[in-house]
């Protein structure tokens, strides 16, 4: 007989700490309703994957669905991640 595992939970971390190449999953963003709302129109609603292109120097650029989304730095602190384990 099979045993089950539970596979220990991957921590929540900032998108500013994800590397570039890395897939993470997004969970939610640290604000209001506004800054949810403009992730919302751009493609970034909770269980998303992003990968990362770029992280500086210059500007934090996603990848969402074959769409690449740049992002300030103030926001790139604020929106919380999980690294996607394929």
């Amino acid at each position: 007989m099979m045993e089950h595992r539970e596979t220990p939970a991957l921590p929540v971390m900032p998108l500013s700490v994800a590397l570039v190449g890395q897939t993470v999953t997004f969970l939610g963003v640290d604000g209001g309703n506004g800054i949810t709302h403009r992730l919302a129109e751009m493609g970034l609603t909770p269980g998303e994957r992003l990968e990362v292109v770029n992280r500086g120097p210059g500007p934090f650029i996603v990848d969402v669905r074959g769409t690449r989304l740049v992002l300030g730095q103030g926001m790139v602190d604020r929106i919380q991640v999980r690294t996607v384990m394929e």
